[in-house]
């Protein structure tokens, strides 16, 4: 079985483990270990009986849900299959311009979404310790006829930029794209989120995902923030029916739950930090300070054959860097998990590394 490109791939650690896929812990999948919240679950068996009719095709109640989330009107917003999906439009219409910049290390997707519509890329790398746009962006490059595609908070270094640093880029570039598929893990007095600006800006496209904050990504769904003649474009492109009831059903309870919301925002920060501080204990790694609920770790040693052991010996699966072609071999990604898993985690690695 090849190599998964993205994480939470139990199917493909099953193999490698030789137990079945429920048996794997998946620190992967940057998913909220406290979910899906029971409001989401309730909400989901509620409209079972619902299935047997097609969804309204405007989706006009979640839009009118996320826009009262977010202060926005409806109109402004698009519900996805996943931000992928989303990510594809984005792809299709920064095709459309000379070139998209992208800062690298990132998401791989964005190369998947980019080349599928066989848009021209300019990559400009980032240092890992400091994520600075202006000595990034700042050189001999001509901006008025391209893209901008960034995420908030970076892609696999979990670094935030301020909203501050992203603000003169939407007067320079022709469109701009900004994933914030993790901002949602930050407190609201934390977040460097585009969104309060995005109807100041025509050219400005954000990209949010519910799958990971509310722990559902098998449901698959996500949403665009845009200028409403955009996603009329965008609409136009599409399938028919993109979000199924379910995903729709879930997306209304989760952002209504303010509770699990709240529950999330102070369990984080500690979790993150005890697990930050663990894995700096061991002799070989380097965590990266970072504002997601992941955290990127530089190893003296091959992060493919610790991902392999901790598979084999610990049915334990970490992602590796692979396929960020600036990282290589000696960088693994962990999503912060509950206590007692974490703490599974860090003694898995301390016993391989006793056992090396």
């Amino acid at each position: 079985m090849r190599q998964p490109k993205h994480g939470g791939n139990l199917a493909w650690a099953a193999a490698v483990a030789g137990c079945p896929p429920d048996a794997i812990l998946d620190f992967s999948a940057s998913i909220n270990p406290l979910g899906p919240p029971d409001s989401t679950l309730t909400a989901i068996v509620s409209q079972l009986g619902n299935i047997r009719h097609y969804p309204d095709p405007n989706y006009s109640e979640l839009k009118q849900v996320l826009g009262r989330f977010h202060n926005l009107p409806p109109e402004w917003i698009m519900p996805g299959n996943g931000s992928a999906e989303l990510l594809t439009w984005a792809g299709r219409e920064l095709a459309e311009v000379a070139a998209t910049v992208l800062v690298t290390p990132t998401f791989g997707d964005y190369n998947r979404a980019l080349g599928a519509f066989n848009a021209k890329v300019l990559e400009f790398p980032m240092s890992l310790t400091n994520l600075n746009l202006s000595l990034i962006l700042d050189k001999q490059v001509t901006t008025k006829d391209k893209g901008l595609l960034l995420n908030n908070p970076h892609n696999p270094t979990g670094k935030l930029l301020t909203r501050d640093a992203i603000l003169p880029y939407l007067k320079e570039f022709a469109l701009v794209v900004v994933d914030e598929a993790f901002m949602d893990f930050l407190h609201p007095s934390e977040q460097q989120s585009a969104i309060d600006v995005v109807q100041e800006y025509p050219n400005l496209v954000i990209l949010r995902s519910l799958t990971k904050f509310y722990s559902i990504p098998g449901l698959r769904l996500g949403y665009a923030i845009a200028h409403p003649d955009r996603l009329e474009k965008w609409q136009s492109w599409r399938d028919p029916w993109a979000v199924n009831s379910l995903a729709v059903a879930a997306a209304i309870a989760s952002v209504e739950d303010k509770q699990f919301q709240q529950q999330t925002w102070e369990w984080l920060p500690k979790a993150k930090n005890d697990l930050f501080t663990a894995l700096a204990d061991i002799p070989g790694l380097q965590p990266l300070k970072g504002a997601a609920n992941f955290l990127l770790v530089h190893s003296k040693h091959s992060a493919s054959e610790l991902q392999q052991k901790l598979l084999q010996h610990h049915q334990i699966l970490i992602r590796d860097c692979l396929s960020f072609p600036q990282l290589g071999d000696r960088y693994f990604r962990v999503a912060v998990r509950l206590e007692s898993e974490n703490r599974r985690l860090v003694e898995g690695i301390r016993e391989l590394g006793v056992r090396s």
